[in-house]
């Protein structure tokens, strides 16, 4: 056990290229806390971006305060390290469920579309753009309630990166990762806004419906290619549970042109409380006018028992009573 800042060191839970994730405690709160901390990278231009990035996700995320965002507590560079103290995050990542087998179902999906719209509108208010958004960066806790994690790489005021070809670095550093989830703007170094969050929360979504990224290619600059120029499936076709809705809603989501997509985030997570809503009245709609069910529900499982021999002692009463008459 050891202290990092005021927080004592009690696990690690995980490592990356960037650093190593420890649980902590906050013993002035009393509160169990996520500690990032930063590797110390070999050559001095990697760390100073490293160190860039750090405290730039540290920046952006610590002036978001969602619910479905993840909350910073503390960030600095004590003795050495640098390091980030956030919320404790309990359960899994899209990516670890879906690798895992995890089917969503059309709706389920939806639900968790609309939450992470909802915390990608709250901050693109704040002025800050994820750029960054893939089924890694939302983590989901009980209750199907998704973080969005990881503003590393984030646009926000005040940032520390150089905006003149920082997207040129990070990206062929590969310091974003697989680009499948990026914009067409991202994938040529174009300048982005707040609308590459809507398509790669479209792209997202695609995933979590069919099974399926929405692009793929065993060469990399051919998946760039495929995501500049190339239409993927509508989800419909490639899962027929899908509904037709959800689906537009989605492929509009990923148009190639930003113009072309929802204006905001918030008018995607309004187009999906809409759909999410008018699924529940028609889910409402179909019981209602199911007579059959409360029949069905009668007669099966152990309340069918009880019943039928009720039923029984009446019949066994009636022909008691009718034999008595007739004697």
């Amino acid at each position: 056990m050891r202290r990092i800042g005021r927080f004592t060191v009690t696990d690690k839970l995980g490592s990356g290229s960037n650093g190593n994730v420890l649980l902590g405690h906050d013993p002035i709160i009393d509160r169990a806390v996520a500690i990032k901390i930063l590797n110390n990278p070999v050559g001095a231009t990697d760390k100073k971006q490293r160190e860039q990035q750090f405290i730039n996700e540290a920046r952006a995320a610590g002036r978001l305060s969602h619910p479905n965002i993840v909350t910073i507590y503390d960030a600095s560079t004590e003795g050495g390290t640098t390091f980030i103290a956030m919320e404790f995050l309990q359960g899994k990542d899209l990516r670890e469920l879906m690798t895992g087998g995890k089917k969503f179902d059309p709706i389920e999906a939806a639900g968790i579309g609309y939450k992470v719209a909802n915390a990608l509108a709250f901050a693109h208010n704040q002025g800050v753009i994820h750029r960054d958004i893939k089924p890694a960066n939302i983590f989901i806790v009980e209750n199907n309630q998704p973080k969005v994690v990881d503003f590393g790489i984030a646009r926000v005021p005040n940032r520390v990166l150089d905006e003149d070809g920082q997207a040129q670095t990070l990206f062929k550093g590969n310091i974003m990762g697989t680009p499948n989830y990026m914009s067409p703007e991202q994938a040529s170094s174009q300048p982005v806004t707040a609308l590459t969050d809507v398509y790669s929360l479209g792209a997202v979504m695609y995933e979590m419906v069919t099974g399926q990224k929405p692009f793929s290619a065993s060469d990399f600059d051919k998946l760039l290619h495929n995501i500049n120029h190339r239409t993927p499936k509508s989800p419909e076709l490639l899962n027929p549970a899908v509904p037709e809705k959800l689906a537009l809603i989605i492929m509009k989501a990923m148009q190639k042109k930003p113009h072309r997509r929802y204006k905001s985030a918030a008018e995607m997570a309004l187009a999906l409380n809409r759909f999410l809503a008018k699924e529940k009245r028609a889910r409402r709609s179909s019981n209602t006018n199911n007579p059959t069910s409360s029949t069905k529900a009668f007669f099966s499982g152990k309340g069918s028992l009880f019943w039928l021999g009720w039923l029984s002692v009446l019949i066994a009463a009636a022909l008691a009573f009718l034999a008595f008459t007739n004697h």
